[in-house]
């Protein structure tokens, strides 16, 4: 009697993928810390942003802090308090969409990945839209490579992710 060995496919998330679904689970409930917390101080943002840019002391402040308070810093937070419904909204929006893609995921469902791909570049690509290119700033830049290199890690690791 030959009897062969099949074993068979994890029904959990492991090695990478693994990995990765929790920190997007962290992730998910940061974000839904952080966009009402967004929502709430947007005004606070504005007006502190124009206080320093009439401040004494920003003449005195090193280069960067110059950079930080500039006219399109001040644009930018005009147009967050003016969209911050839309921004609030497509915030908690996109981080539940991570969450479930996430738990999903982890339990090896495709479209988990589908779901926190919109939920991951939803809210990003709208402040483009909503804010303008200056929230591609380079301080906001490196805060996009997080989710870029997260997109890169999941993209591989979807040969563990099924169908169904």
């Amino acid at each position: 009697m030959h009897t062969e060995f099949h074993p068979e496919k994890p029904q959990k998330a492991t090695g990478l993928l693994n990995v990765l679904t929790i920190l997007t689970i962290i992730g998910s409930v940061l974000g839904l810390i952080q966009a009402p917390w967004g929502f709430l101080t947007a005004e606070e943002n504005l007006q502190r942003t124009q206080e320093m840019m009439q401040s004494k002391d920003l003449e005195n402040a090193p280069a960067f802090v110059k950079n930080m308070f500039n006219e399109d810093m001040l644009k930018m937070a005009q147009l967050t308090v003016q969209h911050k419904w839309t921004i609030l909204i497509l915030g908690v929006v996109g981080s539940l969409l991570c969450l479930i893609g996430a738990i999903q995921m982890r339990k090896l469902k495709r479209q988990g990945f589908t779901l926190w791909i919109l939920g991951e570049w939803m809210p990003i690509l709208a402040s483009v839209f909503l804010i303008g290119l200056g929230s591609f700033g380079a301080m906001m830049a490196i805060g996009y490579l997080v989710p870029l290199v997260m997109t890169i890690l999941y993209f591989f690791s979807r040969k563990q992710l099924q169908h169904a």
